[in-house]
């Protein structure tokens, strides 16, 4: 994997933590009714609030560079109580189209690409970015909402793959033998 030009590396890290996605909706949920239990220990939170809402991050992002310049991004004007929230087969299919556009997307862009970024904290701000970095971030961030999927399965007694929700700084300082945790610091 060091040998991957740094764009195809957050391409591989992207959509690796999204096809762990994936992989709990095709093999591991077994009804729509298991993406909609509310936690009990997380309040409000449900398995398919938190797929949808990491997904997002990523269609924001490509749909933002796939679109007319300046290229500004808003992670706030995500859409909610979507179908892939409740519905199993919404939902693999939402994961395998931002599998798709971001194979499609990410090789013809620059890790550079400058970005706004707007975001409401509960001010308004706006940062100066780059795709790179916000490529990164998405995946992250949707690693934290897969350590959240994890406490929830917990809570359905749903068994996950040992890797699923962990970063993949800790799973390479731990020697995972995981598809993240296998390359060297």
């Amino acid at each position: 994997m060091a040998s991957l030009s740094p764009i195809a590396q957050l391409q591989f890290v992207s959509t690796t933590v999204l096809q762990q996605a994936l992989d709990l909706v095709e093999n591991i949920l077994t009804s729509d009714e298991q993406l909609t239990i509310q936690s009990k220990f997380l309040p409000g939170s449900t398995i398919g609030k938190h797929l949808r809402h990491a997904r997002d991050h990523f269609i924001l992002l490509i749909e933002c560079v796939s679109g007319p310049t300046p290229y500004i991004l808003s992670y706030d004007t995500r859409s909610r109580n979507t179908p892939m929230e409740s519905n199993l087969s919404e939902a693999r299919e939402a994961f395998q189209d931002v599998i798709s556009r971001i194979e499609e997307v990410v090789p013809t862009a620059s890790l550079d690409l400058p970005l706004t970024l707007n975001a409401v904290t509960p001010f308004m701000q706006s940062f100066e970015t780059t795709f790179g970095r916000e490529l990164w971030f998405a995946g992250l961030h949707a690693v934290h909402h897969w350590s959240m999927v994890r406490v929830i399965a917990g809570e359905l007694d749903i068994k996950l793959q040992d890797d699923f929700g962990f970063a993949p700084s800790t799973l390479v300082y731990k020697g995972s033998e995981a598809l993240l945790g296998k390359a060297k610091i």
